[in-house]
């Protein structure tokens, strides 16, 4: 599922086209994704302008003019594209393309009044799309108990020391309980607890203070990389413009089991354990 770093590379594919711009149609192909698609999904998007276009966790929201809020989540396939007629538009670079035929899976279309196409694609239909009011978006269900974002001075040293202390939960599921932290997911904890040197059973609070305080700069540092590149492409994940991200290329850890320890001066090969369902890869001798 797209994590913290491939939903803000989408949000940044798509606001050129969508921030600002006014939906001219919207065409919703189907009546539900994961779950049903709001009623009158179609009238109560076509002509509003998209004042912002923002990213809350693994969420990106569209509010619009007449005071509703789009909520999108890509969930394990979906895709946001963008197309136009003719020639790329100016201003809007080599990521747009012509626009082709509607595919099986194309499950909604959003024609924007400048021409521009963005289309909800998703083979498996884990993704979701929601109309919330804008004043009260943030107590909607799926964004009413999520932490602060790792980017925001809400997120420091302080709030996750006290979020860590007296838990017997392992660190790994710490930092993936989205109460705690927005956005991150089972990738970037993998490859920020390398990088940390914290094995992901330790028990949250048996960190020293030390620990938790170097887990911030490197949570910051490991999703901002992997803004940088795109996001990571495992599967079905596509940037906005179709291309591929390419942070997969680096990962430390992750999916490497069996492989060496790329630390300098470590002998040590990559292992992996199961957490929540969940692989965990790690280094037993970096990370004790």
């Amino acid at each position: 599922m797209p994590e913290l770093p491939e939903v803000e590379t989408v949000r940044r594919g798509l606001l050129p086209v969508m921030e600002g711009a006014t939906i001219a149609s919207a065409d919703i192909r189907r009546p539900d994704l994961r779950w049903p698609l709001p009623e009158r999904m179609a009238e109560r998007l076509t002509g509003q302008r998209v004042n912002t276009l923002r990213r809350r966790s693994k969420y990106i929201l569209a509010d619009l003019s007449g005071g509703e809020t789009l909520l999108i989540h890509l969930g394990m396939s979906g895709r946001m594209l963008i197309s136009r007629p003719g020639q790329q538009a100016q201003g809007l670079g080599e990521f747009v393309h012509d626009h082709g035929a509607i595919g099986k899976h194309d499950h909604i279309v959003m024609d924007m009044d400048s021409g521009a196409r963005i289309t909800f694609n998703d083979a498996r239909r884990f993704g979701m799309m929601d109309l919330l009011v804008t004043a009260t978006a943030e107590a909607h269900p799926l964004l009413a108990g999520l932490g602060p974002e790792p980017f925001g001075n809400s997120f420091s040293e302080s709030w996750l020391a006290a979020r860590l202390a007296g838990r017997r939960t392992p660190i790994k599921a710490a930092l993936l309980d989205q109460s705690n932290i927005a956005g991150l997911g089972n990738i970037y904890v993998c490859e920020v607890l390398f990088r940390a040197r914290i094995h992901p059973a330790t028990l949250a609070r048996d960190l020293g203070t030390a620990q938790v305080a170097a887990l911030v700069p490197l949570i910051r540092d490991v999703l901002a990389e992997a803004i940088e590149a795109g996001g990571s492409s495992l599967r079905d994940y596509r940037q906005a413009d179709g291309e591929l991200g390419y942070f997969q290329h680096t990962f430390r850890v992750y999916g490497r089991e069996g492989q060496p320890c790329v630390a300098a001066g470590c002998s040590g090969t990559i292992s992996r354990l199961v957490q929540l369902g969940r692989s965990s890869f790690f280094c037993p001798v970096c990370q004790r």
